[in-house]
């Protein structure tokens, strides 16, 4: 596939979601709208975006065979109809363990064609320092075990999914890939969004040298969960080009392959890399 050289709009959709997936589908159908009528051509939605249930458990319950059911359908026709990338946030997709899913963002080209599906590797098991969150995502979700780089006419695009920004060694193995620009869906809590998630996001951009579009859930749920948000496009420099702090919309951001070219040749810290030196 041949990369375009054209500057090219991304779009981040941010939401709040919640246990009723019709009306999910229904807020994030519009907000995609919003974008593909703003000239987007790739739009990322957020982890969850179809679903939050009251518990953990729920999903087993709305859990679809890979390659068939509603949420899937929805995805590509929505490709299809606005005619641009859709990196489908997540969805749960069926494992052999009936008691655990996969966590799976599914990329969809402007044709509404299935072209990759990334199952989030690592997973959230955590007892936050303030308060007395805690949380345990392997107990119904499986992890994935490949990182998932696929090619698009704005160039390499690497998927990961929320906990997995905590692990740069991913995305160095994403740079062995050829990626050029990053989608991170995520569902981050308030309380390790306010401390990590700007830092992170840019820090992941700067040190990789890409386009980053991270999508967020961001505000109230009904389960009770509140999520940071701060949907942002963050581009090579680290640069934050558009952020949504809180509530549904829609944030975007131009890609442009000339910056990551020249700032890769001006600043070359991917060809320093020095992984083979021994350390004492």
């Amino acid at each position: 596939m041949k990369t375009e050289t054209k500057p090219t709009l991304l779009a981040a959709i941010q939401m709040a979601s919640g246990p009723n997936v019709s009306a999910n589908l229904s807020e994030a159908g519009r907000l995609v709208g919003g974008a593909a009528a703003a000239g987007a051509r790739l739009v990322v939605l957020p982890e969850n975006f179809a679903h939050m249930g009251m518990k953990e458990s729920d999903k087993l319950e709305i859990a679809e065979a890979d390659g068939e059911g509603p949420m899937q359908d929805f995805l590509a026709d929505l490709a299809r109809r606005h005619r641009l990338w859709v990196v489908g946030g997540t969805i749960p997709i069926r494992s052999a363990d009936p008691g655990r899913v996969y966590a799976s963002c599914l990329v969809y080209d402007d044709q509404g064609r299935r072209v990759a599906r990334y199952d989030k590797i690592h997973l959230f098991d955590v007892k936050l320092p303030e308060g007395d969150e805690s949380y345990h995502e392997s107990e119904t979700t499986m992890p994935g075990e490949s990182a998932v780089v696929v090619e698009t006419p704005f160039g390499r695009l690497g998927v990961a999914i929320c906990y997995d920004l905590r692990f740069p060694e991913l995305f160095r193995g994403m740079m062995d890939q050829g990626m050029d620009l990053l989608a991170l869906p995520s569902a981050f809590t308030a309380i390790t969004g306010r401390a990590h998630w700007e830092a992170l996001i840019r820090a992941r951009a700067i040190e990789n040298q890409v386009y980053l579009v991270a999508a967020a859930q961001g505000g109230y749920h009904v389960n009770g969960r509140e999520t940071h948000g701060d949907s942002m496009v963050v581009d090579p420099w680290g640069q934050v080009l558009d952020r949504l702090a809180r509530g549904s919309g829609v944030v975007l951001g131009e890609l442009h392959p000339e910056r990551i070219a020249s700032i890769r040749r001006s600043f070359p810290s991917l060809q320093h890399r020095r992984l083979s030196c021994a350390i004492s």
